[in-house]
């Protein structure tokens, strides 16, 4: 019996590591076609109707996802916890009208900060063909880490964290 287990333990385990790695390689096929310019200064108008620049002399993540698209939700407690501690901006593309979105942000507990892109402008201008999608830009505004899908608390932080370096 003590053998089986350790045979499905072990089993599991690398089936857990070759997803890992498919995973990763996926993610990285498919942010290879994003945008990779330096972050330009724009003002928009968030959800909570507040103005919003980006800030100075600080790392940032932008984060695009969709209220219909079941991995956001999965990530959407990641994005939150992250948000908290960094600066963080959400972009939610074609995800309804305002007063949707922020029925979706009252109901799943969320508070980080949102643009509603109901147009897909920025997912255009971004090249985003999947979802979710983050950027991780340095204080400088430069492009350090891109990421299509799934993405742990502690993967973020670590990114955050290399990029305020």
């Amino acid at each position: 019996m003590k053998e089986k287990i350790k045979k499905y333990l072990k089993e599991l385990i690398t089936f857990f590591i070759f997803l890992t790695i498919l995973a990763n390689i996926i993610s990285f096929y498919k942010s290879s076609d994003l945008n990779k310019d330096p972050l330009q200064n724009i003002n928009i108008t968030l959800l909570n109707s507040q103005e919003y620049k980006y800030p100075d002399e600080k790392p940032i993540l932008i984060h695009f996802w969709a209220t219909w698209c079941p991995t956001c939700k999965l990530e959407a407690s990641n994005i939150q916890s992250i948000s908290e501690k960094f600066e963080v901006l959400t972009i939610a593309v074609n995800s309804g009208t305002n007063s949707d979105l922020q029925k979706y942000m009252d109901e799943h507990k969320l508070n980080y900060k949102v643009y509603n892109d109901t147009n897909g402008f920025f997912a255009k201008e971004f090249k985003i063909a999947a979802y979710p999608t983050t950027f991780i830009y340095d204080k400088n505004k430069n492009l350090v880490f891109s990421e299509v899908g799934f993405t742990s608390t502690w993967g973020l932080w670590l990114r955050m964290w290399w990029a305020g370096l």
